[in-house]
């Protein structure tokens, strides 16, 4: 009933599912908010559910390329280099097997 009567004020006609579309846009515009934890607070049975809610904008889908390129480089660049195995040593395997070490 107050939704009623703000709308009154207000001379709108807006409904309780127009607020569960408003929060689903912000809570997806969050880039901390992971769209499966929006499908469960929604309780859609379907992650697809959502698309209709996704509306990246051209910046947006350039930045997070871009983010993710820089990321990728900065694993690259944090990847260890490889150190050479420990190995047998050729004296010991000749006595192991009673070879000639020479």
């Amino acid at each position: 009933m107050m939704f009623n009567r703000a709308n009154d004020l207000l001379g709108a006609n807006w409904t309780l599912h127009d607020l569960r579309h408003t929060a689903t846009f912000l809570m997806l515009d969050d880039p901390n908010m992971p769209p499966v934890y929006v499908q469960k607070i929604l309780g859609d049975k379907y992650l697809s559910t959502l698309d209709v809610y996704n509306r990246p904008t051209r910046d947006d889908v350039i930045r997070a390329g871009l983010a993710h390129h820089a990321r990728q480089e900065k694993r690259r660049e944090e990847t260890p280099v490889p150190v050479d195995l420990p190995s047998y040593n050729p004296d010991s395997l000749s006595i192991l097997f009673g070879r000639d070490a020479s």
